[in-house]
């Protein structure tokens, strides 16, 4: 009975320092974009939310709308880099679960919710 609760209890813990290390992974994810003329730059959090912001000088001689435009996208594309690095952390997290035998993506035949 000992060795099953060491199983148990060492399974746990690999487990809960898999999320750690998720939780982790996520908090470090950062996207960055500038525009190839480096008029705008943005950086994202793993949300997607906009943590900072860069303007050239030469904004200054651009209309309004078009600056808010070219904030829109580099922020769209600094969300994609970011969403790729997020999926990474899930994907690591994910094959951390996938019970030992078993290949990731694969399911056991059979089992109680089985049609």
């Amino acid at each position: 009975m000992s060795a099953e609760m060491d199983a148990l209890v060492a399974s746990a813990t690999e487990k809960l320092a898999a999320l750690e290390a998720a939780l982790h992974g996520l908090q470090q994810v950062r996207g960055r974009f500038t525009t190839e003329d480096g008029a705008v730059g943005v950086e994202v959090n793993s949300d997607g939310a906009l943590v900072g912001l860069s303007l050239s000088e030469a904004v200054t001689a651009l209309p309004p709308a078009e600056v808010g435009q070219l904030i829109i996208w580099a922020c769209r594309q600094a969300a994609e880099h970011a969403g790729t690095q997020r999926s990474k952390v899930v994907a690591t997290l994910n094959e951390s679960f996938v019970p030992l035998g078993q290949e990731p993506g694969t399911t056991k035949a059979g089992g109680p919710d089985s049609a």
